[in-house]
């Protein structure tokens, strides 16, 4: 089956959404619960919210499959990016509400989780490592904007109500800092929503495994609060209204995280693009 969607862009900007599928294959589907079917940590219709990324020439990749099946911003070796902050694995167990995932003894054993590792979580990474060291080449720069969204309380993760950006750029080593000053400055100067930067979200597996900027190679993380642009109870429905609002910021911040990579490329004129 066909487990992930790419489209290309002509600029050297990627954007990756590795949680927004909400597919869960009939065999695997089986063996969970009524709660997990329901995929309610799902990063809900991001990509109908970032729909104006195409137009910037950016490209744009994102799963099929739920993160429930495999989660695709986890180390596949197990490893947890912020031991004790309530991480949830690599093939999850429970819902972000410590609902069990998985039907008593129908979890995934060693075998599953390396069959699932090659089924889905390889294909994509594969696909968004050869997309930036393709954008890097061509361009002599890449930048990774990894977009994600999430409930605004979730104590499982962090105490009252998140902040509604939330960048990551793992304390300030998966990116430029002045493309990080430049994004930064477009948060705070909204008026209307609240940002932090490296706060409970600094960045996942995706961030700090493509970011390097020594290597030409930028990598930022975005954690949108839901409640700025959707029903955060099911059916999780989407507010046009409210992504109305929170959507210009969005493009404004994509627009000149690609004006600061034209900035940085090499051996190509923005002027060829447009």
């Amino acid at each position: 089956m066909e487990t992930f969607r790419f489209q290309p862009g002509e600029t050297p900007v990627l954007l990756s959404i590795p949680h927004v599928g909400t597919v869960v294959p009939p065999d695997i589907a089986a063996t969970m619960t009524d709660a997990a079917l329901a995929v309610p940590d799902t990063d809900w219709h991001l990509d109908r919210l970032y729909h104006f990324a195409p137009a910037l020439g950016i490209g744009f990749l994102r799963p099929i499959v739920s993160r429930y099946v495999i989660d695709l911003n986890r180390d596949p070796d197990g490893a947890a990016a912020d031991p004790g902050a309530g991480n949830t694995e690599l093939c999850p167990l429970t819902t972000f509400d410590h609902q069990p995932v998985y039907q008593p003894g129908q979890e995934p054993d060693a075998a599953e989780m390396r069959r699932r590792i090659g089924a889905y979580w390889r294909p994509y990474h594969e696909r968004l490592d050869g997309e930036l060291q393709a954008l890097k080449e061509r361009f002599g720069v890449a930048v990774l904007f990894d977009a994600h969204s999430i409930r605004s309380r979730v104590p499982r993760f962090f105490d009252g109500q998140i902040q509604d950006f939330n960048l990551g750029t793992v304390e300030g080593t998966s990116a430029s800092p002045a493309l990080v000053g430049r994004v930064m400055n477009v948060l705070t100067a909204t008026g209307r929503f609240s940002s932090a930067q490296n706060g409970r979200f600094k960045g996942g597996f995706i961030t700090r495994r493509y970011g390097n900027p020594a290597d030409n190679i930028h990598a930022i993380q975005l954690e949108l609060s839901q409640v700025t642009y959707m029903d955060e109870e099911a059916p999780f429905g989407f507010r046009e209204e409210s992504a109305r609002q929170v959507r210009p910021t969005l493009e404004r911040l994509l627009s000149l995280v690609v004006e600061w990579a034209w900035e940085n490329a090499a051996g190509r004129r923005r002027s060829a693009f447009l």
